[in-house]
């Protein structure tokens, strides 16, 4: 993060306004770096029967047994995509992976409200299915995938680890809403869980998650909405009383909700060496 862009960054806010989505992509957008000519890209692969079920991957040929990068859009749980017509975005995560030397993915899943939960942790599963079906003749391990999800992909990517028997080497939640009946209940949790809070504890993650063995790198943002600031401390606390140590939480300086993400790769990223870090720390050892 440079102190230009967190000076610039600042006078956003946190609040999710369109103004400050679209000065926070352009900020972004200037800066990221093009995409490499020997960069392959195949589009709108079907992991299921949806029409939203579908995933784009970024690699480089000649490669095998690559750890594989899943990036997993936020949007409210009722909007979003794996890539915006006329921005980088999220084409940025898949370059990075394979810049990297791993196999990017970027996907969409179903929306709230005609899809509730828990259908994005269930997206979430088919999704890691068929790759880890279909990854290997494409340069990827199917041992070594890693779920990143932002905002409400982060919620899909947590209540996957929480609910299911996850098959994942990793999952990475930036900027996550971990306990449901905690969280502010706006329209968007409402079109997602449903209007009775009284279900919400059910669909929360946070028990789940702290009980899992799968490894996790979490982070909240210096600027970022003040709902999933108090909820990732609330994470911590109640991961140290559970597991009586404390948890891999980044806290990422001058960025707000949008923007770790949407920095990656360029001279502004301040995640993209979290990430490296996370998924090198989880190689096998041998010896």
């Amino acid at each position: 993060m440079t102190i230009d862009l967190r000076d610039r960054l600042r006078p956003l806010g946190a609040d999710l306004t369109p103004d400050m989505m679209r000065a926070t992509q352009a900020l972004l957008a200037e800066m990221a770096p093009p995409l490499e000519p020997d960069l392959r890209i195949e589009r709108d692969l079907v992991y299921g029967p949806h029409e939203r079920h579908r995933l784009d991957l970024f690699r480089r040929d000649g490669e095998a047994g690559k750890p594989v990068l899943v990036y997993v859009h936020g949007g409210g749980f009722v909007m979003g995509d794996k890539s915006a017509p006329g921005l980088p975005f999220y084409e940025n995560v898949g370059a990075f992976a394979a810049r990297h030397g791993m196999v990017g993915a970027t996907l969409t899943y179903r929306l709230a409200p005609d899809h509730r939960w828990p259908s994005g942790a269930e997206d979430m599963r088919a999704a890691v299915e068929w790759l880890r079906s279909n990854i290997v003749g494409r340069g990827g391990d199917p041992d070594r995938i890693f779920l990143m999800g932002q905002s409400a992909g982060a919620v899909h990517v947590a209540g996957y680890v929480a609910q299911f028997a996850p098959r994942i080497a990793g999952a990475l939640l930036v900027s996550c809403i971990y306990d449901v009946a905690a969280a502010q209940a706006n329209p968007f949790h409402k079109a997602y869980y449903g209007e009775d809070e009284a279900d919400y504890p059910l669909a929360s993650s946070q028990d789940g998650l702290i009980a899992s063995r799968v490894p996790l790198l979490c982070t909240v943002s210096e600027f970022d909405i003040a709902d999933f600031q108090r909820q990732a401390a609330a994470f911590v606390g109640a991961w140290g009383i559970a597991r009586g140590d404390f948890p891999r939480m980044h806290w990422l300086a001058g960025h707000n909700h949008l923007s770790p993400a949407l920095a990656l790769g360029g001279p502004a990223d301040t995640l993209g060496p979290l990430i490296l870090d996370f998924i090198r720390s989880q190689e096998p050892r041998h010896g």
